[in-house]
């Protein structure tokens, strides 16, 4: 019998931690300025801080529900409702946005070169996975939600 989980790669949030980690201190070595205007900075800022509500409101979904947020634990149920009309991966699509801003905002280039590792490893190691996984758990009404939203936006 197979576990019943996701069998993700790591952690969403610690992938990304370590690429803030490892993009600070690049930064500190080799340094990729971002050319970003002040008025920009404040905009990206503001994005920024948008994707991390996003993300904190779609865990606040998952908690509401009794599902596990955690993708190494199993899913209890389909969360198909707040952020999840929208997305099937609000979270993730919350976290690529306040790294991002991140990015803008400090003006650190080795963040957004770091996004594209990042973005591939969460399509592959962690969206798609899942993606398998609730197909097989939930079956048909998994494949309706697949069908009415979008995977990312």
């Amino acid at each position: 019998m197979l576990p019943d989980r996701p069998g993700v790669v790591a952690l969403p949030p610690l992938i990304y931690l370590a690429a803030l980690i490892l993009g600070v201190a690049l930064q500190q070595f080799v340094p990729i300025p971002l050319p970003v205007p002040t008025a920009a900075r404040w905009i990206a800022g503001v994005a920024g801080l948008a994707g991390a509500i996003f993300m904190a409101t779609a865990r606040f979904t998952f908690v509401r529900a009794g599902t596990n947020v955690n993708p190494m634990k199993p899913a209890i149920s389909l969360v198909a409702n707040g952020p999840f009309r929208f997305s099937r991966n609000p979270m993730y699509v919350g976290m690529a946005t306040a790294f991002t801003g991140l990015a803008l905002a400090t003006r650190i280039g080795w963040l957004l070169v770091l996004m594209i590792p990042v973005l591939a490893l969460m399509h592959w190691g962690v969206i798609l996975r899942e993606e398998r996984y609730l197909g097989a758990k939930f079956g048909a009404e998994y494949e309706a939600y697949r069908g009415r939203v979008r995977r990312y936006l």
